[in-house]
């Protein structure tokens, strides 16, 4: 069963929510811990990535819970590579999840590698055989799959199990050596291969693989599983509480039978403690499903700006306080529930409403001309850089006889309730002054090339002396001096709620194909024009705007937008920004 966190009616600035450090579970088996003793009373947590992938939406949510648990109760937080697996792994990765995760505002007190613990491991496989704990099998992938049984079924033994500790030792010694092919042997646990929890039903340990790895080279010709190699680099930190996502809670007694099976000396007894991973409506979050993507460029790669990697959310301008707020918003949770991508789009809207500079940014340009205003004259207005922070200054704003405003704001035949401008209408330029309409001028084919307008002068600044009202204020460029960019709008990568849904047939049929929209001609104001990369603004009734940090170059800045000023995808009342 699932459950679907909707976003609230009114944001909470993101301060308090990050300053609120909510209670969950976890924190109340901390809290416990900490009453009772238990691990000194200390809490060192940790944050395993394997180095085989980007970080993503659902990695930022378990880096924010494993810092900010460790911080909350000024204990130590490790990032630890689990780099087990040397066929999948690369630097490339492990650089860019150090570099995502100082974005995301954190700072690991340890950096380690299960590779640092490959001959403790070794050592430790050891033991286990001379215990009579562990046995190197000879049995295939397809065979072990047979004998292993189902659920219900009990397992059968594998005919190697009771091989004598000199002889399997001989063979795992062997195995190290690099004497045996892949697949031929591998060290397994000797557990219960009649245990109802498949997990226990004698796992593998140890398995051959001769790939170099990006530390070790090739001194390795085996290398150790995840569940063996997990929960010993785990006690050999000293971690208190091992925070992994739901679907790790059958491991959990391998887990600890690992621990508790081996001569550790180790400085606590980590307790594996399990919560549901995040799922996020809109989103697709499986690593396997996003390689697909950018394989066959359904994106342009790893940091398109509308993937769920956190390098795709930095390119499109999202702010680390917006997703840490995101993760404190959607919680931590013992069962499966699903995230609604509003709760995000809120915290940005929050968070960028606060920090964006105004500008003013013509996308899809309609051409007006002021019959009545002097030519070849130019003004200038003082326009606010923020409403809500006057210590952010004014810049100039020029103004001349042409201008451009939205296509969209303009209907030659309007209906009923149509407020922005029409022949015959009267409104506000932001900034400037009332304008109307008195006629259009078409191009052959039928299509308005520009609209001819008056302006009264006694409006400048937008008031009106006499008092009259308008119904509609409408964001312009001067045209002589805008200049032309390139912007891209971009929206939710999938068009249903949940793309994994079988009944929405094949993910790649839920595709949104309105996620990009490339506008080559926008107007943008002057100011802009030297707008640098990461540069971040509010286009004044268009939405938030990040400067591409891949694409741009020096006086072309291309900007991408990050949210719009208002959701319109979904029934949530919002705060109109700015």
């Amino acid at each position: 069963m699932t459950s679907t966190t909707k976003a609230p009616p009114a944001p909470t600035p993101p301060a308090a929510v990050e300053g609120a450090q909510a209670t969950n579970f976890i924190k109340d088996i901390i809290e416990e811990d900490n009453r009772t003793g238990r691990h000194g009373s200390k809490v060192v947590t940790r944050f395993p990535p394997e180095p085989n992938g980007y970080l993503h939406l659902g990695h930022a949510q378990s880096i924010c819970l494993n810092f900010g648990l460790a911080r909350q109760y000024a204990g130590r937080c490790n990032l630890r590579f689990d780099d087990t697996n040397p066929a999948t792994e690369e630097v490339e990765y492990v650089e860019s999840m150090q570099e995502d995760i100082k974005w995301l505002g954190f700072t690991w007190d340890g950096l380690f590698y299960a590779s640092d613990y490959y001959e403790q491991l070794y050592q430790f496989a050891e033991q286990l055989i001379k215990k009579g704990k562990a046995y190197v099998d000879s049995l295939t992938p397809d065979e072990v799959s047979k004998f292993r049984g189902g659920f219900g079924v009990p397992g059968t033994d594998s005919p190697h199990r009771n091989r004598t500790v000199d002889e399997n030792l001989d063979l795992f010694r062997r195995m190290k050596a690099g004497e045996f092919a892949e697949g031929t042997y591998t060290l397994r646990a000797k557990i219960d291969m009649a245990s109802p929890n498949m997990n226990l039903r004698d796992p593998p340990l140890y398995r051959i693989k001769k790939a170099p790895h990006h530390r070790t080279g090739t001194s390795w010709n085996i290398y150790p599983m995840y569940d063996y190699a997990h929960p010993l680099s785990d006690a050999l930190e000293g971690i208190t509480h091992s925070i992994c996502t739901l679907e790790f809670e059958d491991h959990r007694p391998l887990y600890d039978w690992c621990i508790d099976n081996v001569d550790g000396g180790f400085p606590s007894r980590p307790q594996q403690i399990e919560f549901a991973r995040l799922n996020v409506t809109y989103t697709m979050l499986s690593k396997r499903k996003l390689l697909q993507l950018v394989k066959e460029n359904h994106v342009s790669g790893w940091n398109d700006p509308r993937m769920p990697t956190i390098r795709g959310m930095r390119r499109r301008g999202i702010t680390p306080e917006s997703l840490r707020n995101f993760c404190e918003r959607a919680g931590i949770a013992k069962r499966n529930g699903v995230a609604d991508v509003a709760l995000l789009e809120h915290a940005m809207r929050d968070d960028l409403n606060a920090r964006s500079p105004r500008a003013l940014a013509v996308l899809k340009p309609l051409k007006v001309v002021i019959t009545n205003y002097p030519e070849g004259q130019t003004e200038e207005f003082d326009a606010p850089n923020h409403p809500d922070k006057p210590e952010l200054g004014t810049r100039k704003v020029p103004f001349s006889r042409e201008l451009f405003i939205e296509e969209e704001d303009f209907m030659e035949n309007p209906p009923k309730k149509f407020f922005r401008l029409s022949p015959g209408k009267e409104v506000r330029l932001r900034y400037a002054y009332f304008i109307t309409c008195t006629s259009v001028v078409k191009n052959a084919d039928g299509t308005i090339k520009e609209v001819l307008c008056t302006y009264d002068p006694a409006t400048r600044g937008g008031d009106s002396p006499d008092g009259r009202k308008v119904k509609s204020t409408m964001h312009w460029v001067s045209a002589p001096q805008s200049f032309t960019a390139e912007v891209r709008l971009y929206d939710r990568l999938f068009s249903v709620e949940n793309p994994n849904d079988e009944k929405n047939g094949p993910f790649l049929g839920n595709l949104n194909p309105k996620s990009l929209e490339k506008v080559t001609n926008a107007r943008l104001e002057p100011s802009l024009k030297n707008a640098k990369d990461g540069d971040r603004f509010q286009f004044e009734r268009m939405g938030y705007f990040f400067v591409d940090n891949v694409d741009s170059k020096v006086g072309a800045p291309i900007f991408n937008r990050t949210v719009t000023l208002k959701d319109s995808w979904a029934n949530v009342v919002k705060k109109e920004e700015g």
